[in-house]
């Protein structure tokens, strides 16, 4: 599959879920206490560094962008679907959202405090996530900070049937050490992971790999 088909299968299937997707998925965070505690220690990382913009890359409905922003961050959220963009800006009127693809931000260089990618890559064929972690550190400032979210394994799962929709998603599930190593190429430091067993009926275990980039000169 080419980045062109895989990204219109992506957006297509996602504007068809929205409205339910975020129905389904609203209350999660509220049963995962380390996806909250990795998220308030993101959060932590980046007090300090003046203020600077977080993207929230893959936002969907908005719902970590809220939660940064609840924890004191000035984020704002990211998503190819037009469908999940409306949704997020109903949902949190106040927060910033815009259409557009993480792999090519509307994001000058440098300028960003932090990425969240929220289990956002998971879409993402192994082979062109380094470019993709290449858009991530190109918009951050010197010393900036990224937090992955993925699912952990080594395998392609195909989802015809998704929140109540027919869609055609490719879920890649991934080693933590792969993530690690094609962050690194792209010159992110990994200063953390967490992996944590499946619940709520996950289908694997689940990680969160945090990394930063390369410090001032």
């Amino acid at each position: 599959m080419t980045a062109t088909s895989y990204l219109n299968s992506v957006r297509a299937s996602y504007d068809a879920v929205a409205v339910d997707y975020a129905r389904l998925v609203g209350a999660g965070l509220a049963r995962r206490p380390l996806d909250r505690a990795v998220l308030a220690a993101f959060a932590e990382s980046l007090r300090g560094d003046g203020g600077r913009a977080v993207a929230d890359l893959g936002c969907g409905p908005g719902r970590m962008t809220a939660h940064l922003d609840e924890l004191g961050i000035r984020a704002f959220g990211v998503d190819l679907s037009p469908a999940m963009v409306a949704v997020a800006r109903r949902s949190y009127p106040g927060l910033r959202f815009e259409v557009g693809s993480m792999a090519a931000l509307d994001v000058a260089d440098g300028v960003l405090g932090g990425v969240l990618a929220w289990y956002s890559t998971v879409h993402t064929p192994p082979s062109e996530l380094p470019p993709l972690f290449a858009e991530f550190a190109r918009v951050l400032a010197p010393g900036g900070q990224v937090l992955v979210a993925f699912e952990v394994g080594d395998e392609r799962v195909r989802l015809d049937h998704a929140y109540g929709h027919p869609v055609e998603l490719d879920v890649y599930r991934t080693p933590p050490d792969l993530i690690a190593s094609l962050l690194a190429g792209a010159g992110l430091a990994e200063t953390a992971r967490l992996i944590r067993e499946p619940v709520d009926g996950e289908p694997s275990p689940q990680g969160f790999l945090l990394a930063r980039g390369a410090p001032p000169a």
